[in-house]
């Protein structure tokens, strides 16, 4: 049963079609977007999800899109006490505040699959790193893994992350711009992870450099699906082999969130 389902008897038919489809869910804290026109029955929405999800004890209503350097949204408690929690996936604990942090639950599949694709011994770089959930699953596999973020708390939440899943001894935490990155770490990388933010993929370019010839580089970016041609040929012209690509979620009408694989000639 859907939440606009469960809703059908509280909110009024004109204004069901309000009620958001999905929320999404970080450790036991439910996150969704609740349209103005239903102010008045946002306790009774949290109320509902709570009921159908017995692990969510705090629902949150984001109220803003991701906003500063940091990209953090603004949230309003709608039930529960706090914004600490601790989410679990593939096996990996990540604790974080998402008052503090940014953290999208909707790329596990993704960890999960480049994470597999690590072998032992791999030097890698991941900037944009948050708590660590590239950073944690790639250590994981016994590669020696460069963390760059530059949000300090984050830097916080990844730190303690490292240690509590046990490969704080295979990562190097730089808590700094990733603009400067290209100062901030010698040597080349076997394997570059690039979960960029909006309109930064100025930075395939500048941190790609520091891989190796061979190396892969793992790059997101925000596109339309008629853009995806003339990229791949971009890409190639520059110097990779796109070995893999795929859409990995929607962002706004018409653009979606795509990977790359890319392989340095």
């Amino acid at each position: 049963m859907t939440l606009k389902t469960r809703m059908e008897c509280i909110v009024p038919e004109p204004l069901l079609h309000l009620v958001p489809n999905s929320f999404d869910i970080i450790g036991n804290i439910a996150v969704i977007s609740i349209p103005p026109g239903l102010d008045e029955y946002k306790a009774q929405i949290a109320q509902a999800i709570i009921l159908k999800h017995g692990n969510i004890s705090t629902v949150l209503n984001k109220v803003s899109m991701l906003e500063g350097e940091d990209r953090v949204g603004r949230y309003e408690i709608l039930s529960g006490t706090t914004t600490r929690t601790e989410h679990r996936e593939y096996g990996f604990r990540y604790r974080l505040d998402v008052n503090e942090v940014f953290f999208n639950p909707h790329l596990s599949y993704e960890r999960f699959r480049i994470a597999s694709q690590i072998r032992g011994g791999e030097h890698i770089l991941v900037p944009f790193c948050g708590v660590g959930p590239y950073v944690v699953s790639a250590a994981s596999r016994g590669a020696c893994v460069v963390a760059v973020e530059k949000n300090k708390k984050a830097c916080k939440w990844l730190a303690e992350n490292v240690r509590l899943n046990r490969v704080d001894t295979k990562v190097s935490i730089i808590c700094g711009d990733a603009s400067h990155i290209p100062n901030m770490v010698r040597g080349s990388f076997h394997r570059a992870v690039l979960p960029i933010p909006y309109g930064m993929d100025r930075f395939l370019y500048e941190i790609s450099g520091l891989v190796e010839q061979g190396g892969i580089v793992h790059f997101y970016t925000f596109k339309k699906q008629y853009q995806i041609q003339e990229l791949l040929e971009e890409y190639r012209d520059n110097g990779f082999d796109v070995v893999f690509y795929r859409r990995c979620g929607n962002v706004a009408p018409g653009v979606s969130r795509w990977v790359f694989d890319l392989k340095k000639q």
